[in-house]
C-alpha cells in the first residue's frame, strides 16, 4: 500500500455530514463465528442493530479475476496448493529487480503485504469455468467500432485519447463490481444513519450508498460507477446498482481479464457483503447485461482487515506521464513537418 499523503479528505467531506452521527461499534446478539483461533467470534452490531462493516480492508489477492487456461477445469485448489500457489507468486514478486521497477513497487515490497491462499483459482464463481461468457453479437460489433475509432486516431492525440485511469479519473476497481486492481486494493467503509459508504484509495473514490428504501435516479442520469441503492438481508447488505454509462470499462486490472470490455447502459450488478468473522468480510457479485454478456456471471472476493488508515492517492499531482505523452506526441509532429517542409524544397 502507498503512502501518499494525507487521508483523503475531500472524499471525506463530501460524507462529513452523513457520518457524523456514524454509530461506534457494539457488541450485540446475533450471528457467531469460530475464529482461527478457535474462539467464539460474535458479530459486532451497530445501535441500528446491523452488522458493523466498519473498518480498513483490502480485496488485495493473487488470484485472477478469470481461470487461467492451464487451470481449466479445476474450480478449487486444495488447501496444499493453494498455500503453493501463493508461495509461488510472492516469490515472483519479491524477486523483481529493486533498481528496475515501478517506484511504489519498492515500498510494497518493503511492507511485505501479506495475501491469504484462496482455494478458488479465479474470482468468477459462475460460471464453472471461471471465465467471464462470450460477448453478444450486439458487444461484438461495439468492440469492433471501438478499435476502428482507436485506429482512426493517434494514441496522444489528446488527453481523452487516453484511459481513464491515466488521466486520473477513475481507475474502475471502486466497480461495482470491485475488482481489485494490481496494487493499492485497499478501501475503507463507514456507516451512518440510513448510509454506507465505501471508500477506495485509488483513485479516491467515495461511493455513498442510501439505505432507506428510495428508488434509483431517473434513467436519464448516467454514472461511471453507477447508482447504488442497498438493504440489508439478515445479516448480509445487499447493493444494488443500475444506471451506468455506455462507457463503464469492465477491463478489470491488467493481469486480470481480457482488456477493453465495456457494458452498455442495461448494466446491472448486485453485491452482496457479510461479516464473517472479525477479520473478513464475504464479497460477493453478480454481473447481468444482455445487451453485452451472453448470460449473467458472478464472482467472490474475500475482503480481510488491515491497519489504517487509507491516504491520498494524489494522480492529478504527480501525473506527469500525461504531459509527458502529449509534449512528446507534439514534439514529433513538429519535426515530421520540419522533415517534409526541407523535403519539399
Amino acid at each position: 500500500m502507498s503512502r501518499r499523503g494525507f487521508a483523503a479528505l475531500a472524499a471525506l467531506a463530501i460524507v462529513t455530514g452523513i457520518l457524523s452521527l456514524a454509530p461506534t461499534a457494539s457488541a450485540g446478539q446475533g450471528a457467531s463465528a469460530t475464529s482461527q483461533a478457535g474462539k467464539i467470534w460474535t458479530t459486532p452490531r451497530t445501535p441500528d442493530g446491523h452488522p458493523d462493516l466498519q473498518g480498513y480492508w483490502t480485496n488485495d489477492t493473487f488470484t485472477p479475476l478469470e481461470r487461467p487456461a492451464e487451470l481449466a477445469g479445476k474450480e478449487l485448489f486444495s488447501e496444499e496448493e493453494a498455500a503453493a500457489y501463493l508461495k509461488t507468486r510472492l516469490d515472483q514478486f519479491l524477486a523483481q529487480p529493486k533498481d528496475n521497477i515501478h517506484y511504489d513497487d519498492a515500498v510494497w515490497q518493503g511492507e511485505n503485504y501479506a495475501k491469504e491462499p484462496n482455494r478458488h483459482t479465479s474470482l468468477i464463481v459462475d460460471p464453472r469455468d471461471g471465465r467471464i461468457p462470450p460477448l453478444t453479437p450486439e458487444a461484438e460489433k461495439r468492440a469492433a467500432a471501438r478499435a476502428a475509432a482507436r485506429r482512426s486516431t493517434g494514441p496522444a492525440d489528446s488527453a481523452q485519447s487516453r484511459s481513464l485511469a491515466e488521466r486520473c479519473i477513475s481507475w474502475g476497481t471502486v466497480g461495482p463490481p470491485m475488482i481489485p486492481p494490481t496494487y493499492n486494493a485497499n478501501l475503507q467503509i463507514l456507516q451512518g444513519r440510513g448510509y454506507v459508504v465505501i471508500l477506495n484509495e485509488m483513485i479516491h473514490d467515495g461511493r455513498i450508498i442510501p439505505l432507506d428504501g428510495r428508488p434509483h435516479v431517473g434513467r436519464n442520469i448516467r454514472q461511471l460507477a453507477g447508482d447504488s441503492r442497498g438493504h440489508w438481508e439478515g445479516d448480509t447488505l445487499v447493493v444494488d446498482t443500475t444506471n451506468f454509462t455506455d462507457k463503464t470499462n469492465f477491463r478489470g486490472a491488467p493481469r486480470n481479464t481480457r482488456q477493453d470490455i465495456v457494458a452498455s447502459d442495461a448494466l446491472h450488478v448486485v453485491e452482496r457483503f457479510t461479516r464473517v468473522d472479525a477479520d473478513r468480510i464475504r464479497y460477493q457479485f453478480t454481473v447481468e447485461d444482455p445487451a453485452t454478456w451472453t448470460r449473467p456471471w458472478a464472482g467472490e472476493i474475500p475482503i480481510r482487515r488491515f491497519e489504517g488508515p487509507l491516504f491520498e492517492y494524489a494522480c492529478h499531482e504527480g501525473n506527469y506521464a500525461l504531459v509527458h505523452l502529449l509534449n512528446g506526441a507534439r514534439a514529433e509532429e513538429k519535426a515530421a513537418a520540419e522533415a517534409a517542409k526541407k523535403d519539399s524544397r
